[in-house]
């Protein structure tokens, strides 16, 4: 598997590596991460962290990498994208600045791509910091594709009005590395929306990272839409590291992929700081959903709120593993996790493993996790009101999703999110 990893990849690394115009310190890095993905190779279940996600269909074939010229109507169409507001279109993994909107920002902002900011200390002090390339396979061979990427940086006291959109398109059989470095310095606000979604329903690969920084009481708010094809794979990495009092509110919601896998991280380096790790999954017949995430509280006085919802039809699996780290300085910790599932069908299976690890005993800390089927009292009660089954059992599924959904503030995006909850079940708003 290890040699098969390596050979996949290897001539596209080296056509991408050989055509760069890139400064020395981000050759270098990429060099490092290839080798270290060459030596790792594909994860395997023999490995802990990916005992119950097979991947070897994604290391089976070769995938073309390197964007295509295509004009998907997806990108700009009612899906996802807002007219009037701040969105960064990729195409096949290539920046187009064509189909984004960017110009006129406020005083203090920059929206670019990486080929427009390799300049930038800020980046190349951050870049590879949060999500360090040896985290796994993936975000290795994220590192060592890392040409077309976003690049945002909020300065000190500055508050973005609008949403910043970041749409990634795929089009077509081929893989693609799509990267985001967001860094909100002392006191800034702003909301980020990552949208992952598709034209057709091809195989591909999106392997992708998300790194953000947020300095002394920064805010941001971080939506995560993986709508993907239902023939594709997505590995996604995004990890958060918050200083003194900054606040970081997440949901991540996992619709698409054949195998898709998201670790979800976060590290408080700085007291009063507080976050919440929030998402859903729904996956129907054929799907494979992971969600991994470690939150470490290293200082004293953070609080983090994870509640993530699953719900699971026809023969599909999905995979909870969800680490709290309260380590031996970080007294006062308030800390609580939850995983709640909802089995559609006798032929689903869920893998839910909360964890908690203490260090300290002056901690507030709470964990659980649920996996069962819709209550027959609540049945009974919309039965005996006059619903038929169908639509009493899609009335309480829907209510089940809600929750996370209800936290995505963007009208498109959520309009779009009621709507496929409700078309998987054979049902309208």
């Amino acid at each position: 598997m290890k040699a098969q990893a390596a050979t996949i990849f290897d001539e596209a690394f080296r056509e991408s590596i050989g055509d760069s115009a890139q400064p020395e310190w981000l050759v270098t890095l990429r060099r490092e991460a290839f080798a270290n993905f060459t030596q790792k190779g594909f994860p395997t279940t023999r490995d802990e962290e990916w005992k119950y996600t097979d991947v070897k269909a994604v290391a089976s074939k070769p995938f073309a990498v390197g964007g295509a010229n295509s004009e998907p109507s997806a990108v700009r169409s009612e899906r996802f994208a807002v007219t009037g507001e701040l969105i960064v279109a990729f195409v096949d993994g290539v920046f187009r600045r064509d189909l984004s909107v960017i110009d006129g920002l406020p005083d203090g902002v920059t929206i670019a791509s990486f080929a427009d900011s390799l300049d930038k200390e800020v980046l190349k002090a951050n870049l590879s910091k949060i999500v360090e390339y040896d985290f796994n396979a993936f975000t290795a061979l994220n590192t060592a594709f890392t040409e077309n990427g976003v690049f945002i940086h909020v300065t000190k006291n500055v508050r973005v009005d609008k949403e910043i959109h970041v749409i990634f398109a795929s089009t077509e059989e081929r893989a693609n590395f799509p990267r985001v470095l967001f860094v909100g310095d002392e006191g800034s606000e702003a909301e980020l929306v990552e949208v992952f979604t598709r034209t057709s329903e091809a195989r591909y690969l999106t392997n992708t990272v998300a790194e953000i920084v947020l300095e002394p009481n920064a805010r941001l708010k971080h939506s995560r839409v993986q709508r993907e094809s239902h023939k594709a794979f997505h590995i996604g990495v995004s990890k958060a590291r918050l200083s003194k009092d900054s606040v970081y509110d997440a949901t991540n919601i996992n619709l698409g992929g054949k195998i898709a896998r998201h670790d979800a991280n976060l590290e408080f380096t700085g007291e009063g700081a507080e976050a919440w790790v929030d998402g859903l999954y729904l996956v129907e017949d054929g799907q494979h959903t992971d969600t991994h995430s470690r939150i470490d509280h290293t200082v004293k006085n953070c609080v983090s709120h994870q509640n993530y919802k699953g719900i699971l039809d026809g023969k599909s699996r999905a995979v909870f593993n969800g680490k709290v780290f309260v380590h031996k300085d970080a007294s006062g910790t308030d800390a609580n996790q939850s995983n709640k599932n909802l089995l559609l069908s006798n032929d689903a299976r869920v893998d839910t493993k909360p964890q908690l690890e203490i260090y300290n005993d002056d901690v507030k800390c709470a964990h659980g996790a649920t996996v069962g089927q819709l209550e027959g009292e609540e049945m009974f009660y919309l039965l005996s009101r006059g619903l038929n089954e169908d639509l009493a059992r899609n009335l309480l599924t829907y209510g089940f999703a809600e929750e996370i959904i209800n936290k995505i503030t963007v009208p498109s995006i959520k309009k779009e999110l009621d709507e496929a909850v409700l078309n998987r079940l054979h049902a309208r708003l």
